[in-house]
């Protein structure tokens, strides 16, 4: 099932190279998560949770933002893939991620 929604977005890390044979090649976006919803036990605030998403080049559409990176992220318009597992845990797989249409520093 797809799933639009909004996330903070904290980071975004370009990984390429080569390591022992084998090639990787991925951008990968870290995303506020609600670990009152995530975690068993006792929790405060929120955590990152990284997803892959395109190749290296992926990061080159966020670059310009670099030297004004927001210290407390940026709002984005996501596209999910969902999947319930069996043991009642959800699988999300990014699908597509942009700044919201209002993208400013997240409050």
């Amino acid at each position: 099932m797809r799933m639009q929604s909004q996330a903070v977005l904290h980071g975004i890390k370009s990984s390429k190279g080569d390591y022992e044979g084998r090639a990787f090649d991925s951008t990968t976006f870290h995303l506020s998560v609600d670990m009152g919803q995530s975690s068993s036990g006792e929790s405060i605030g929120v955590v990152t949770r990284p997803f892959k998403f395109g190749d290296s080049s992926e990061f080159q559409k966020w670059a310009h933002l670099k030297a004004k990176w927001p210290i407390t992220g940026v709002m984005c318009d996501c596209e999910f893939d969902v999947v319930a597992g069996a043991d009642n845990s959800t699988k999300l797989t990014l699908l597509g991620i942009r700044p919201a249409a209002t993208a400013k520093a997240a409050a």
